[in-house]
């Protein structure tokens, strides 16, 4: 498939269409080439996929490499901070989202055991308490507060810290540093200096839990010799970054959207059996984790096209959710969708390990806040609310909301 449309000149991060829906250049190069060429910041002959069936493809297929270090990284937006890279990252022991086969089947292996179904539903009872308890603190204060600071960021954080086995009066550490790692306008210095940090803090911690193991997900990893202090750490780091930073933006990006569609929040008070199905919708409908990208380890056909062996391709996968090929009328939010087959946790052999331990916080936590805070609306214009359109993992800074009482 060929197209006479112009080739963009890098992407914009910009919600010029509103908060919840795609940057309006995304969906026009979804409706106009599907699988487009893209000419990078840095001048690199790219590509950018935004279509459903192209994506899905693309996920599934690993001539697609997720290794930083088979190539240059280009970066799709304009970043002033951020220097243009001259050469391949090094690949970073543990960090296996950065991996192909087969030293990724080797990592994930061994995580795959924790994160079944059956163990996440294990937990399900353990989350809810923390999910309550968290409610209970919130419904003490004197609103207006920010639900990110006060709700949205302290549930999965204590869940993640929980399951791994770190300590939650260190989140200071990983909270603060971790955001500064997301940030896209950085220095590099600065983001490396938040990468250390956290790695430090890490290093130190599975150092101490293979001496005197617990019983927690890190120790039982620990355990395994195989595994070097260097690799432990990097699958530290990226479970406790994936694990609070995804979770805690869907809650306040969803709650916001819930905020904004009241007549869907009502159905799910109405209806808590909604809510596994409302999950899904909110995951297809605001695709948190948005922009990713991979290389082209050979050329390979994808929607008609040819991409050229070292081409960097990055995808939309909102766009791909918003695919009105794949969701009948998908830029509206409809918690009875259900939205099967959404991309919003990935697919193939990366999809989400976490993703039953998200669904369970996300029911939990939307249908709590639902049901504690049934006058629960926005304390400021929804024009004022700050989003983080300069982060890599989209949701708001801040929710400042307010409420008239609460339930039991």
């Amino acid at each position: 498939m060929t197209s006479t449309a112009p080739v963009p000149q890098g992407l914009s991060s910009e919600r010029d269409a509103g908060p919840f829906d795609p940057p309006s250049q995304t969906t026009r190069l979804r409706e106009t080439r599907p699988v487009s060429p893209l000419t990078f910041p840095d001048g690199h002959q790219g590509w950018v996929v935004t279509g459903y069936d192209a994506v899905r493809q693309l996920l599934a297929d690993t001539r697609f490499s997720s290794r930083q270090d088979l190539g240059v990284l280009h970066v799709p937006y304009e970043t002033p901070g951020m220097p243009a890279f001259t050469e391949p990252s090094p690949q970073v022991p543990g960090l296996f989202i950065a991996m192909d086969p087969p030293d990724h089947t080797r990592l994930r292996r061994m995580l795959t055991g924790a994160f079944t179904v059956k163990r996440t539903k294990q937990l399900e009872e353990r989350i809810t308490e923390v999910v309550e308890r968290q409610l209970d603190e919130l419904a003490r204060l004197t609103p207006p507060v920010d639900l990110v600071q006060e709700f949205a960021l302290p549930v999965p954080s204590l869940v993640i810290c929980e399951l791994l086995g770190v300590p939650y009066e260190d989140r200071e550490t990983f909270q603060v540093n971790s955001a500064k790692f997301l940030e896209k306008d950085i220095l590099l210095e600065d983001k490396l200096a938040a990468y250390t940090a956290m790695t430090t803090f890490l290093g130190e911690l599975v150092t101490g839990k293979r001496a005197d193991p617990g019983e927690d997900l890190l120790s039982d990893l620990a355990r395994h010799d195989e595994l070097t202090v260097e690799e432990l750490t990097g699958i530290a780091f990226l479970l406790l970054f994936a694990g609070h930073e995804t979770t805690a933006n869907m809650l306040s990006l969803g709650t916001f959207a819930l905020l904004e569609h009241p007549e869907q929040a009502a159905a799910l008070r109405a209806d808590p059996d909604l809510l596994p199905g409302a999950v899904e919708e909110l995951m297809r409908y605001l695709s948190v984790v948005d922009v990713l990208f991979r290389y082209a380890a050979e050329d390979v056909e994808l929607g008609g096209e040819t991409i050229g062996k070292g081409s960097t391709v990055v995808f939309s996968l909102l766009a791909a959710n918003r695919d009105p090929g794949r969701f009948d009328d998908p830029d509206t939010l409809d918690v009875r969708r259900g939205a099967r087959g959404h991309l919003s946790f990935g697919h193939g052999i990366h999809q989400c390990l976490g993703q039953q331990l998200a669904r369970i916080e996300m029911r939990a936590g939307f249908g709590g806040l639902l049901r504690r805070f049934p006058s629960l609306r926005l304390a400021i214009p929804a024009d004022e609310v700050r989003l983080r359109t300069d982060m890599n993992i989209y949701g708001v800074h801040e929710l400042p909301v307010t409420w008239t009482g609460t339930a039991a």
